[in-house]
């Protein structure tokens, strides 16, 4: 009888718990969104000035960049995706995932080469929690003086760390929410004018999902929501690049395919600022997978971004076998800036 009244008591303090996530992750993702996007406008700094034009500047646009192979592939579609990479995304498709796993991510772009690692650990009925560390090496500058003598090395590296949590408020919509610290650091081997920046703030992205038939999934959230970046003084800081997406998906195959274990989304998404909205980004994307415990996924997107040298399509692949999953993704957007595309994205993950 004992051991019968304590199963029956952890049970109850697990559906408690539960509850209490639950209830917790509904109110803060209602606070965070009705204050992110009902927040008036905040002041535009002025980047350059030509023909009376002039652009906000953001600080940390590191976080906008793309962080996993399948988010790469889909061309930011994910907004609606459940999966271990809605740690960088929307935290509410982590309560998707069904097995605990440690995910690995690397990619490389213009502004630098990204590393990254997530630790998920999912408990059915009770929510996911996630762990995240994202590092952008922007390399090294050399300083020389003015008679052309090596006198020290510039490093820039950008850092990111994200806690997450999400749940299932119903059979049919997930919510979730991360808590981020961002940290822009400038550091100086040798004789160097200035010894080192460094500069902190945090930030929170918080998000739902819902599929209210079947074969549809839709998703909203802000994203990167905090104070300024303040790398030298409050009169030069910087607001972070607060956005908020909402994205659609549809099962187009399972209209004509009766088989469960193959489908074919294809879906669209829609990002914006949030303090100064009026120049959305589209995103389209499409995933046809097949297989359930072992499964192979063909994936491709298209980005209509702000930024002109981000635009053009993406491709990649994604193979999963027992507890291992592999996914890589190539952009075929040529860059202004280098004149080439990017070198491919990877992601791995192991289930534990």
């Amino acid at each position: 009888m004992r051991a019968r009244g304590s199963t029956i008591a952890n049970r109850a303090g697990g559906r408690i718990a539960a509850l209490s996530l639950r209830r917790g992750l509904v109110a803060l993702t209602a606070i965070l969104s009705t204050l992110a996007l009902f927040t008036s406008p905040g002041p535009v700094r002025a980047q350059s000035a030509g023909a009376g034009e002039s652009t906000g500047a953001e600080g940390a646009l590191f976080l906008l960049l793309p962080v996993g192979a399948r988010a790469v592939a889909l061309g930011r579609v994910v907004t609606a995706v459940e999966g271990p990479e809605a740690a960088f995304w929307n935290p509410a498709g982590l309560a998707g995932v069904d097995a605990s796993q440690v995910v690995l991510f690397s990619g490389s772009h213009v502004a630098g080469t990204a590393t990254a690692l997530s630790g998920v650990l999912a408990r059915s009925g009770a929510g996911t929690l996630g762990a995240s560390y994202f590092l952008l090496d922007a390399g090294e500058l050399d300083q020389r003086d003015e008679n052309g003598n090596y006198t020290g090395t510039i490093t820039i590296r950008n850092h990111l760390g994200v806690v997450s949590a999400a749940t299932s408020i119903t059979d049919a919509v997930n919510a979730g929410v991360s808590l981020k610290l961002v940290q822009f650091r400038l550091s100086c081997r040798g004789i160097c004018p200035d010894a080192g920046t460094a500069a902190t703030t945090w930030a929170v992205d918080a998000g739902i999902q819902a599929r209210p038939i079947e074969r549809l999934r839709v998703g909203a959230m802000v994203a990167h929501v905090g104070p300024d970046l303040q790398v030298k003084n409050a009169e030069q800081a910087d607001p972070l690049p607060a956005r908020m997406r909402v994205a659609v998906a549809y099962d187009v195959l399972a209209a004509v395919v009766e088989e469960e274990s193959i489908s074919g989304w294809v879906g669209i998404e829609l990002e914006d600022r949030i303090r100064d909205p009026g120049s959305p980004s589209v995103y389209i994307g499409s995933e046809f997978r097949a297989g359930a415990t072992d499964a192979i996924a063909l994936r491709a997107g298209y980005v209509l971004s702000e930024l002109d040298q981000e635009d053009g399509t993406r491709v990649g692949i994604g193979l999963r076998y027992q507890r291992f999953e592999l996914s890589i993704a190539k952009s075929l957007a040529v860059s202004n800036l280098t004149g080439e595309t990017e070198p491919v994205h990877v992601t791995f993950s192991i289930g534990l």
